[in-house]
């Protein structure tokens, strides 16, 4: 292949250039090695767990996008589209556009989840059509792309869709789906479904609710918050994911100072993903403050977020903690 020797080029001159670009010469070098590796049948999640810890997202995404129409057979498809999926480059944007109409239920999933991933406007007609298909999996991957899209027009075709939806759990990605895409007119909707009895339709249509600034959404979120279960409390804070810190703080903040100290936590991690920076520093800072097992619920997040000890060191000297 060209690119193989292209890496071979580049990573024989070792003499040539500081450490850092050696460094990142190696880097690009496995890289392309483990993307080879995808497209050869290897196993996916170690492989792509290593391309991310070295940060090689686009060298890795570039070489399995140019393997792709060379691929010998679907089941290498699958994989190399779920890889692109995975690694969210903007360069597959193509790729992905024209994997939503593939012959094959599997590359159009993960071709759907990666056009969600990476926002693109121009798969939403396509992502639409995919509401109608046979496979439950292919309707919940096409819906949750359609949110992600946070384009008006489509909240009504969400409505509809999960009106005449069959099953509970693709049901509730398109209610949440249809409150990401910020059409207010679709509020009645989603609040009939706060009177069901389907606990999974009243969760997601509260989010959606919630997403679309409602205040019947809050409202119930509130009154869940209140409980003295605290799955009961931790559901109702998952009504704030993907909502701005702004608009989520006078429910969510008063959490930080919750006795669970697995709520805080999580509390925490959705004002951070809501726009809030200085919730890392809280998390840090509770982290190394807590003792033994009471740092499981920051460490937890502080996983998720993959902060790099780097970071974290960072901040403990901005604070004036570590030296």
């Amino acid at each position: 292949m060209r690119w193989l020797a292209l890496v071979l080029l580049v990573a024989v001159p070792a003499g040539a250039g500081t450490s850092d670009t050696l460094r990142t010469i190696n880097q690009r070098a496995e890289a392309e090695r483990l993307a080879r590796s995808i497209a050869d049948g290897a196993p996916l999640n170690q492989a792509l767990n290593r391309i991310h810890f070295l940060g090689q997202e686009h060298v890795a995404a570039v070489l399995l996008g140019q393997s792709f129409a060379t691929l010998p057979s679907i089941e290498r498809r699958r994989d190399v589209m779920q890889a692109l999926a995975e690694l969210r480059d903007p360069e597959s944007g193509p790729l992905m556009l024209s994997g939503v109409g593939d012959p094959d239920t599997a590359v159009r999933l993960w071709a759907a989840t990666g056009a969600g991933r990476l926002r693109l406007v121009a798969a939403g007609p396509a992502l639409a059509g995919l509401l109608v298909e046979t496979s439950p999996g292919l309707r919940r991957e096409a819906a949750r792309a359609l949110g992600l899209l946070r384009q008006p027009k489509y909240g009504a075709v969400l409505a509809r869709a999960a009106a005449a939806e069959g099953d509970p759990e693709v049901r509730a990605v398109m209610l949440v789906a249809c409150g990401q895409c910020g059409d207010r007119r679709q509020v009645p909707a989603l609040e009939a479904y706060l009177a069901q009895s389907s606990e999974s339709a009243r969760q997601a249509a509260a989010q959606g609710l919630v997403l679309l600034g409602a205040s019947q959404g809050f409202a119930y979120a509130k009154a869940r918050l209140a409980s003295s279960d605290r799955y009961e409390r931790l559901a109702a804070l998952a009504l704030f994911e993907g909502v701005g810190a702004k608009a989520a703080a006078p429910l969510v903040a008063p959490l930080l100072d919750d006795d669970d100290r697995r709520l805080a936590a999580q509390a925490a991690r959705v004002l951070y993903d809501g726009g809030d920076r200085t919730k890392l520093e809280w998390l840090v800072l509770q982290s190394y403050q807590a003792q033994g097992e009471a740092r499981l619920p920051y460490e937890e997040v502080l996983e998720r977020l993959r902060l790099t000890d780097e970071q974290r060191a960072a901040i403990l000297r901005q604070k004036g903690i570590v030296r």
